[in-house]
């Protein structure tokens, strides 16, 4: 087969991680892996992979993205792709437009995936426009259902994220090279036990969620105690970050509250912090950030809502907080840290349900699916 995946850009999240992975999946099995978007730092790393890399603009919602429509059935009709699948809204709808008017006899089988649990709307309904429509959560599935009674049901398959074990073994610890170089790097943080919040710098993220817990956990005398923010901050996040500063200076938590920025080497933070937080103040589709974690035995803690909650109520249902209920949350995280004989690790249960293995296979199997429907 010829896959073509589009998203607007290739600079990090979870939706370039997965059209990565996807397109890895294709090429080890024999297939041809093309990715259409605006660029980024990944797109080296998906050349190496084998796939192929083409740059076109579909990402900005604006009217003049339009113009792109026609060069793009073009451009299709020439690349003669068995299969398109779309991962984002803005060019989910520059692909469909062109995509309808090609000859539904020799164009390509098209495939959407919902990576968000968007706002409801007519912009957003674009994403169930697929001959097939995969959705990365039962909790997708279902916004999809509820909000869009016009998308068959019967076209949705839901097809979970997954960690691959040999990244997220149960039980990793960082090498010793590692440890001397973290420690090197953040000697205040040499001693202490790490509540770790990672992704990017965005106030969906519940930032204050975790300052508001340091500082309580302070408060009742749990001294050797540290939260580290784990991501980068964009530009237009920029104002977001002072007044996140802001709050923890005045709360007189700055050296009690580390920011690490954007790491590669994540499975090593995640493996020496003491709890991880998954404290989103929206909702999240899916949630690699408590799968990770907690594949290599780390105790997470998250709102039971979205696809937070759906991995925790399979791997670690002690971890569940009421959604955006702090006292709850400081009882849990109070009662993972008291934990002294780290019996909560052992509450963890094994990931088999949520494997990168698994994910590939059942996507491929998709595409080939709509492929040789016809014969």
């Amino acid at each position: 087969m010829k896959v073509i995946q589009f998203l607007p850009s290739l600079e990090s999240g979870g939706v370039e991680r997965g059209t990565l992975e996807i397109a890895q999946a294709l090429v080890a099995n024999g297939h041809e892996s093309h990715v259409v978007s605006n660029g980024g730092r990944l797109v080296d790393q998906l050349i190496m992979q084998g796939s192929q890399h083409h740059s076109w603009p579909l990402h900005k919602k604006s009217p003049l993205t339009l113009r792109h429509i026609r060069p793009l059935r073009k451009w299709l009709q020439h690349v003669n792709a068995d299969v398109i699948h779309v991962r984002s809204r803005m060019p989910a709808w520059i692909v469909w437009l062109a995509w309808r008017k090609m000859n539904p006899a020799t164009r390509p089988k098209l495939v959407t995936t919902l990576h968000g649990l968007h706002s409801v709307s007519r912009y957003s309904e674009i994403m169930g426009c697929g001959e097939t429509v995969i959705t990365v959560s039962n909790v997708a599935k279902k916004y999809l259902v509820d909000n869009y009674p016009r998308i068959d049901a019967a076209k949705i398959k839901v097809i979970h994220r997954g960690t691959d074990p040999e990244d997220f073994p149960r039980g990793y610890q960082p090498t010793a090279q590692w440890l001397d170089n973290w420690a090197r790097e953040w000697p205040n943080l040499e001693g202490q036990r790490l509540i770790c919040l990672p992704g990017r710098l965005s106030r969906l993220k519940g930032h204050n969620h975790l300052v508001n817990l340091i500082q309580r956990l302070k408060e009742q005398g749990v001294s050797d105690v540290k939260g580290i923010i784990v991501g980068g901050a964009d530009s237009d996040h920029d104002t977001y970050l002072a007044s996140l500063k802001a709050d923890i200076a005045s709360k007189s938590l700055q050296d009690d509250i580390a920011f690490i920025g954007h790491r590669s080497d994540i499975r090593n933070i995640y493996a020496v912090s003491s709890v991880v937080l998954a404290v989103s103040t929206k909702a999240e589709s899916f949630g690699r950030t408590v799968l990770e974690p907690l594949s290599i035995g780390t105790p997470t803690i998250g709102f039971d809502t979205g696809g937070v909650g759906e991995i925790l109520s399979v791997l670690y249902p002690e971890g569940r907080v009421r959604p955006q209920d702090t006292d709850d949350l400081f009882a849990v995280c109070e009662r993972v840290l008291s934990d002294e004989a780290q019996t909560t690790k052992t509450k963890i249960k094994d990931n088999t349900d949520f494997l990168l293995e698994n994910m590939c296979a059942q996507t491929l199997s998709a595409y080939a699916e709509l492929v040789h429907c016809d014969g």
